[in-house]
């Protein structure tokens, strides 16, 4: 027969107090869900405004280091701002101006090339083992033409989407550029003035956050600069050597490939391989494949384990699924952020484990340290708030910077 222990009384009074339990587990989710859901739309309608405000943020971690150089050496802050900004837009014109030529002198080789390997791919299909008919491929081909001639009317509306999205994209960039400009010459006032909006407790943790999240989207920038440069150097002199045209364009793309994880660089590596088939032949598709592999490896196992384990420190699932994610949502540009934000919700993920743990900002007479400490260790301010401080460390970027006073000092 089978024993069972005998029922205990409070089993019933336990059973509801667990269902209670779960019961407001269960709303309080509901109501984060829903709190979070309209967040999201909220910033959905703003959006054209915040993607300014970002790539701004984003540019403004490339630029502040020289701009902080400049300011340490007695420029005003506007002039430094300005004149570092104006240096960064002429490499960018002088790199397209290198660019361009070479890809519209080699753009008819390049298209002859397209042509020829089309031709070798419809005969390699006529060939074992699919032994396809040409009159199979040739309906085939004519079932393309006949879609895009009966979408005629759709493809022109794309092009005059396509062309409204090409100035709301020269918007953007001008609005960034004018935000850059901002964040870089008045960038140490924006953290002190962003706390004293905020009460005596939520100060400290406001100016902390925001250290941190700077100093995330600046290791961001490094890190993926140091790997665009070591990827294009390293898979540019493969080209160069092997003899495939457009060796320039392709390692610049490359390098900003090297933007968006593990997607940008798969995606480089896959169009120098195609213009190698095209243009070369197909051995030299397949060394140039074998170069790109073995730039990823050397990425892979060296470059990135070595960074994320000062930087990021972001597995290489999440990064693959953030990047899909933003892509899917808002296409390049989301793919481009997607790694950047994923890191800045790491950063308050683990700030409120931290600050849940016990461990506070402490705080000095210099100011608001970076690190967390025990609360029950921190010394009491001597007089005044946290109001108006800045992170102490003097000047590591534009939310601390060396002319921000302290009101304790």
């Amino acid at each position: 027969m089978t024993q069972a222990p005998p029922p205990d009384w409070e089993r019933g009074e336990r059973a509801r107090t667990a269902l209670t339990k779960v019961a407001v587990v269960a709303a309080q989710l509901i109501v984060v869900t829903v709190a979070a859901i309209g967040i999201w739309y909220v910033l959905g309608l703003f959006w054209n405004v915040l993607l300014p405000v970002i790539l701004g943020l984003l540019v403004a971690t490339v630029l502040w280091p020289a701009t902080r150089f400049l300011r340490n050496h007695r420029w005003p802050p506007a002039l430094a701002a300005a004149t570092v900004l104006l240096v960064f837009l002429a490499l960018i014109v002088g790199v397209v101006a290198v660019i361009a030529p070479q890809v519209v002198n080699q753009v008819e080789e390049l298209a002859d090339g397209v042509t020829g390997g089309l031709q070798q791919v419809q005969e390699w299909l006529a060939g074992p083992p699919f032994d396809l008919g040409e009159g199979q491929i040739d309906d085939a081909v004519d079932s393309v033409i006949d879609t895009v001639q009966s979408n005629a009317q759709n493809i022109a509306g794309y092009a005059v989407t396509g062309a409204t999205a090409i100035g709301n994209t020269l918007l953007n960039v001008v609005l960034a550029l004018l935000l850059t400009f901002f964040f870089l010459k008045d960038g140490p006032r924006w953290v002190p003035w962003l706390a004293a909006q905020t009460g005596p407790r939520a100060a400290p943790h406001v100016a902390a956050l925001s250290a941190r999240s700077w100093s995330t989207l600046s290791e961001f920038i490094r890190q993926q600069a140091l790997v665009g440069f070591v990827d294009a150097f390293f898979i540019g002199i493969g080209l160069f050597f092997l003899d495939v045209p457009l060796v320039l364009p392709l390692a610049v793309l490359t390098f900003f490939g090297a933007f968006v994880p593990i997607i940008g660089a798969f995606v480089a590596g896959g169009f120098a391989v195609l213009i190698a088939l095209v243009s070369n032949s197909p051995q030299t598709a397949l060394f140039v494949l074998i170069i790109v592999l073995l730039v990823q490896q050397l990425e892979g196992n060296v470059l990135q384990p070595i960074l994320q384990g000062r930087g990021l420190n972001l597995h290489a699932a999440v990064v693959i699924l953030a990047v899909t994610a933003g892509s899917s949502l808002y296409g390049i540009i989301g793919a481009f952020l997607s790694v950047p934000v994923a890191a800045l919700f790491a950063v308050v993920y683990r700030y409120t484990r931290d600050a849940l743990d016990g461990k506070e900002p402490a705080q000095t007479i210099e100011g608001m340290q970076l690190q967390l400490t025990n609360a029950a260790d921190s010394p009491a301010p001597e007089g005044g708030s946290a109001l108006g401080t800045a992170p102490a460390g003097g000047g590591d970027g534009p939310t601390g910077g060396g002319e921000t006073r302290s009101r304790h000092s």
